[in-house]
Parts: structure tokens; sequence; C-alpha cells
């Protein structure tokens, strides 16, 4: 079954806006452990305007499921991920100034950068992910990169869903096989919600994991958080 990793940047960003401790990171990343996620993830940004170092040092030795770190590989990122050691790195090509991931890496162009990266990793004993978009050549390309998995950008298809649900998906389904066929396991996130994540889990095969964070926080704020992960875990098993 497909794994539900939760990712609480949206909690940091709401104990950040007022200089505090509430709600704090850890409770709520233990509750969502509690309440059935399989996973969480975070992405500490350089100006640590939600998840700060200080964050991903509490959070590693108390969380009990999947840690996945996000970010950038800079110096800086590279330093504390092979500190802290998660169970899974993914690497996305976000600049520091970046609201939210836009795209997913040009692996080709980046073949060099991203296969010493991935090779420090491996070497710290941390699952890698490479953040790319539904194009079986970027899946082949990180492959060849050493990656031990993709994900999956899915606001393209989140954005067509609506109109036309075959269609938004077919990239996706294509992608799958590709990874399946290049030995990597397949993650995906972005934009996925209670709408569109059954059918995009009902159609892509090999789907090992999906991160959700700003749909599952807000969803929560009405349906309070332990009905809002259930809801999701729902979902993902009609694999």
């Amino acid at each position: 079954m497909t794994q539900l990793s939760v990712n609480i940047n949206k909690i940091a960003t709401l104990r950040n806006a007022r200089g505090e401790d509430r709600p704090n990171l850890l409770e709520t990343a233990l509750d969502c452990e509690r309440f059935g996620a399989q996973g969480i993830t975070v992405h500490p940004r350089p100006d640590e305007r939600h998840i700060t170092r200080a964050d991903v040092l509490t959070l590693r030795p108390a969380l009990r499921t999947e840690f996945n770190i996000e970010g950038y590989p800079s110096r800086e990122f590279m330093e504390l991920v092979v500190r802290v050691k998660p169970t899974q790195v993914t690497l996305v090509p976000d600049s520091p100034e970046a609201i939210t991931s836009s795209a997913g890496w040009d692996v080709i162009a980046n073949m060099e950068f991203l296969s010493e990266i991935v090779d420090t990793l491996r070497d710290a004993g941390i699952r890698s992910s490479i953040f790319i978009d539904a194009d079986p050549a970027q899946v082949c390309a990180a492959a060849k990169a050493g990656a031990d998995r993709v994900e999956l950008y899915t606001k393209p298809y989140a954005d067509k869903y609506p109109s036309n649900p075959e269609a938004a998906v077919e990239p996706y389904v294509t992608a799958a096989r590709q990874a399946r066929s290049c030995g990597l396991g397949l993650n995906a996130g972005h934009d996925l919600s209670l709408d569109n994540l059954g059918f995009f889990a009902s159609r892509v095969p090999h789907l090992n994991e999906v991160s959700i964070g700003h749909a599952l926080i807000c969803d929560a704020l009405y349906l309070g958080l332990e009905e809002t992960i259930r809801r999701y875990r729902e979902l993902l098993k009609v694999q």
C-alpha cells in the first residue's frame, strides 16, 4: 500500500507567526504518527521561515516512522542531513527565495552535480529521491545518477484533474512504468488532496509514497487532524 508522509511545514509557519511555540511542532508530528501517518516530511529553507535547523535536530530522535527531508542540496543542507541521517532526502531544485516547489530537476543538465550528491547520501546510509516532472527521459536520468527513488511533481496533474482526469494522470502512469523498468522507487507530491488523490493512486502503478502538506493541513482545520489523516490513508488503500 502507498505510504502517507505528512509535510508539517505549515504547522511551523503557524507557530512562527507568533514567535512562540504554539502549535508545538514535535507534538504535532507525533500526533500525525499516532493518527496513522507513515512518515513525516520537512523542508528546512535557508531563511528558516517555517522549519528550522533546530526543528530537524529535535524531530530526528523522536520520530518512529520514516523521516523525509526535502531541500536544495546546498553545502549547509548537505551538512545538516548527513549529520541527522533521515530515512530519505528528497532533492528539489528550488532557489532559496521560492515560496514552494514549481518544477522538477532537469537531471540530464545537472547529471554530474546530482550524481555527486546522491553518492554522498548513499555513503551516509540515506535513501535518495530526486524531484522531477513526469518525463520518462528525466526518470531514466535519475536512475543514471544513482538515485533510489524519484518524486513526481504533481501540480500539473492537480491543475488538469477537474477538467480531464484521464489526460491529467496519463503522463504519471507512463513515468511510473518507466521508473519501475529502471529499478527506481516512486514517490509523488504537490497539490494532492482529498479531491484528487484517490484517482491518482488508483491509476499510477508502483507508488511507494505520497508527501502531502498544504491541502492536508487545510482539511484538518475543518475535519480535525486525526480524521483528515484517516481519510487520506483510506484513499491510498485503492491499490
